[in-house]
């Protein structure tokens, strides 16, 4: 199984967008499709961060909400803040009529988070594979709250270096990760066992060339 680590993942991602031309939109939606696969009833609580992993989250709140789950949303940032790709799935789900419950101050996240307890599953969408360093804020205040029930983790569990396994200070506890493209290099250490549950490597459309330094360097030769 190819695994690649956090910039070898980001590059593929550079390579699928920027030189083959394959939106980022497109690859954020297959990604929250991926995720949905998982989701097999209601209630749906999803939780986001402000990035790409957030935006994932929009997606999988929106196609819960259009399968006639009741679907809740807790943002752990201001909805001004999200920017790109995200906002344009966190504006898809409000005109749909979704509901986002945004909450900044490490309390009001964490009282939010916790009013999820009675949902069916839960997707956590708070943090990607950018993560180092401490977890700390608002972001951790959500993954310290988060209740006991079914967990779905969008491409890594938050908190988790994707690159070494280990936990920045604090890291959810996945049923299920369902990570994109390629594993990562980190789920395959002593120290991501715990966090990691039942890992799916889901296609989103993202060429195997991408990530893979050899072919791409060979089709780029030929494409000249």
């Amino acid at each position: 199984m190819k695994a690649l680590t956090v910039a070898q993942m980001r590059e593929a991602d550079r390579r699928c967008i920027e030189d083959i031309g394959i939106p980022g939109v497109v690859l954020m939606n297959n990604a929250g499709k991926a995720v949905f696969r998982h989701v097999n009833g209601g209630p749906v609580g999803v939780v986001c961060g402000k990035g790409n992993n957030g935006g994932d989250g929009f997606v999988v709140a929106r196609l819960a909400m259009l399968a006639g789950y009741e679907t809740r949303l807790v943002l752990a940032a201001r909805p001004r803040d999200i920017k790109g790709d995200a906002k344009t799935f966190m504006d898809v789900y409000t005109r749909l009529g979704g509901h986002v419950l945004a909450a900044t101050e490490p309390e009001s996240v964490a009282d939010a988070v916790r009013a999820l307890a009675d949902c069916a599953v839960l997707v956590d969408a708070l943090l990607g594979t950018g993560t180092r360093g401490e977890v700390t804020g608002p972001i951790r205040a959500a993954i310290e709250a988060l209740p006991s029930i079914r967990t779905i983790s969008v491409d890594v569990p938050s908190g988790m270096d994707a690159d070494t396994g280990r936990p920045c200070g604090v890291c959810v506890r996945a049923d299920v990760t369902v990570t994109f493209a390629f594993a990562k290099t980190g789920f395959f250490t002593q120290e991501a066992r715990p966090f990691l549950g039942e890992l799916d490597i889901a296609d989103i459309g993202i060429p195997a060339c991408c990530g893979d330094d050899a072919r791409w360097q060979q089709l780029r030769t030929a494409g000249k």
